[in-house]
């Protein structure tokens, strides 16, 4: 038999009979500021449960089922979320984790397609090859996380932290990273030929300082009023991108096609390696 208590009264929430928590049937349990401190939860179902403010540190929860569970403000930080599946083509279905310490946790192959992360802390997390189609991560913190691989296709991380991220070789198309902090963030790949895919995302007024854009593919990206400053677009596909007004002093545009580019009021005069079509006009 093993008691759930509260992580602050030590009132047994639940007790469970059986000598592991993994594997175990937790479906639709009142779990709130439970203490699971590293505890096993290995393939665990979870559905439905509420976790809120739970603290699950260290716990394991490979391959887990998170789907419809509320995790607001829990602490996860350093958890082995791997192969976890909190996402769902159904918003209503997908996990909620807004306002969670996620700082450090394992979430490599995580599935948290249209999970709700808002204003979570997910600094120097694995999402490698996980897949966030339609997740909300606005206001989140992702500084530092490693994303290689990652699915963020259609994303919110508007005002989002990924200052210094790895995201080589991620999908980031029609992602809204609106005023988004990526201040040196690697978006280049890690493949020989490879290359990362923005497609359509709005950076509108991001701070893009220092990141590497290398070969990227960001045809119809929005850049308006972005910082590009010391950016390295070197071979970057650009074509529709809008990037008026933006700030591209130090900016490497080597083997950058800007004929189909909107560049108005952008300072291309403090730009590098930028070839600028002669019918271009208003630039600064």
């Amino acid at each position: 038999m093993i008691d759930i208590k509260h992580k602050d009264t030590g009132e047994v929430l639940t007790t469970i009979d059986g000598d592991s928590l993994a594997g175990a049937d937790l479906r639709d349990m009142r779990l709130n500021g439970a203490d699971l401190t590293e505890a096993d939860l290995s393939g665990a179902n979870l559905e439905f449960s509420d976790l809120v403010d739970a603290d699950l540190s260290g716990a394991t929860l490979r391959g887990a089922v998170l789907l419809s569970a509320h995790l607001n403000n829990a602490d996860l930080t350093g958890a082995d979320l791997s192969r976890v599946r909190a996402g769902s083509d159904r918003p209503a279905q997908a996990a909620v984790l807004s306002g969670a310490s996620l700082r450090g946790a394992n979430l490599e192959g995580a599935d948290l397609r249209n999970a709700e992360i808002r204003s979570a802390n997910l600094q120097q997390a694995k999402l490698t090859a996980a897949d966030m189609r339609g997740t909300d991560f606005s206001g989140s913190n992702l500084c530092h996380v490693s994303a290689t691989r990652a699915l963020f296709i259609q994303a919110n991380l508007r005002e989002a932290n990924l200052c210094g991220a790895d995201l080589r070789d991620c999908h980031l198309n029609d992602a809204n990273l609106v005023r988004a902090s990526m201040h040196d963030a690697d978006l280049t790949s890690a493949q020989p030929g490879g290359f990362t895919v923005v497609n359509l995302a709005n950076f509108e007024g991001a701070d893009l300082r220092s990141a590497l854009f290398t070969n990227a593919a960001a045809q119809d990206a929005n850049f308006r009023n972005a910082n590009l400053t010391d950016v390295d677009f070197s071979g970057a596909v650009l074509g529709g991108a809008i990037l008026r007004g933006a700030n591209v002093t130090g900016a490497d545009f080597r083997g950058v096609e800007l004929a189909s580019v909107t560049m108005e009021f952008a300072n291309f005069s403090k730009a590098l390696n930028a070839s600028i079509p002669s019918y271009k006009k208003n630039l600064r």
